[in-house]
């Protein structure tokens, strides 16, 4: 299952009008990296919990096929008036919800949120989840002590069974260094503890409960890469490796006309009178201007347009942003409506202190 119902609210406003889990990455949703990766490790049949936005993750991804999935969806919501409104039910009330409709967890089931990169091998942690008997189990990573107030902590014991949580604590309050990423495995029967028809969380409610009851409920700790993509000041730091090269399975799509140069079909650039330093990727329909200037790590969308005298500094360009005559921009997210600084602040169209000329940004 795929947990995909949240409204995204820390990567506004890359979530305005998309919901977290189809934020782009190399021009394909965050979402769709997770389900290929399901699908090379034999996961057949995927649900999604859906709210925000629902109908644009259910238009992308259909029933699935394209990856050799089969897709499902449960809309978490309500019909108020002749408006259908989003009620999301929280992490493990959605599951239930699924459950009580149609029975779909009879089996072991993954579990994991629909906004992070992850390589995990997952058949090695369904073997160790079996082979402790467990009922849940939480995937965790190591993370450095200073990290520790950034993540949920996962308290064990010397066989790895569960004791206790923490959210965020200080370094010198942390009691493991071992944080959540958000990744489960659960047992049909621990579907049945949560309640029916109530919002219902997994780490805050769930888990809890699974060990005041001494449930068979243990923490992994395994190696594997773990991108979450939880501000915007991490998408953009995610892209910039990406870009670089430094995550598996994600590779450049078009062609490479130079060295750390890739671009899409029906490019206008005229190559002698620009400067252009790699890794840059230009989308297909971009217009580079003579004169324009664009170093790398930079993504530029489909059907973008750059002036004369622009230049973009390891920036990520939105489908169809246009950049005007002589402006500059470095590390930044932009859009036709809105650009946000790596620190995640943000300036929307009409807003007197933008950068963006915004009577010049919309193509």
């Amino acid at each position: 299952m795929i947990l995909a119902a949240g409204q995204g609210t820390r990567v506004r406003p890359l979530t305005k009008d998309l919901p977290k889990p189809m934020v782009p990455l190399l021009g394909k949703p965050v979402m769709e990296y997770l389900i290929e990766h399901m699908a090379r490790h034999g996961i057949r049949e995927i649900m999604v919990n859906v709210a925000y936005h629902h109908r644009k993750i259910e238009h992308y991804f259909g029933d699935g096929s394209r990856w050799g999935v089969e897709i499902g969806y449960s809309y978490e919501g309500v019909l108020d008036h002749g408006d259908i409104l989003p009620r999301p039910r929280g992490s493990a009330g959605g599951m239930r919800h699924i459950q009580d409709f149609s029975g779909f967890f009879d089996e072991t089931t993954l579990v994991l949120c629909g906004d992070a990169l992850i390589d995990l091998d997952i058949g090695a942690a369904v073997h160790e989840h079996k082979e402790k008997g467990a009922v849940a189990s939480v995937v965790a990573l190591d993370v450095p002590p200073d990290q520790v107030q950034y993540y949920g902590i996962v308290v064990p014991d010397k066989e790895g069974r569960v004791q206790s949580f923490q959210e965020k604590p200080r370094p010198e309050d942390a009691k493991s260094t071992l944080a959540s990423t958000g990744i489960y495995l659960f047992e049909p029967s621990v579907v049945d503890l949560i309640p029916s028809a109530q919002n219902f969380d997994i780490g805050s409610q769930l888990f809890p409960m699974l060990v005041e009851q001494g449930l068979p409920f243990f923490v992994q700790n395994r190696f594997f890469n773990w991108i979450d993509i939880g501000r915007v000041s991490d998408y953009w730091s995610v892209l910039q490796r990406v870009l670089r090269g430094q995550v598996a399975h994600m590779n450049m799509p078009g062609r490479e006309v130079r060295p750390g140069v890739w671009v899409g079909l029906n490019t206008r650039i005229d190559w002698d009178r620009v400067e252009i330093e790699g890794p840059v990727y230009i989308g297909s329909s971009v217009k580079v201007e003579p004169g324009a200037r664009i170093i790398g790590p930079t993504w530029i969308g489909h059907g973008s347009h750059i002036r004369d005298g622009a230049t973009v500094t390891r920036c990520v360009l939105f489908d169809y942003t246009r950049i005007g005559q002589g402006m500059a921009f470095s590390e930044m997210v932009v859009s036709p409506d809105y650009c946000v600084d790596n620190k995640g602040g943000a300036v929307y169209r009409g807003d007197d202190n933008c950068l963006l000329r915004w009577s010049d940004a919309r193509a």
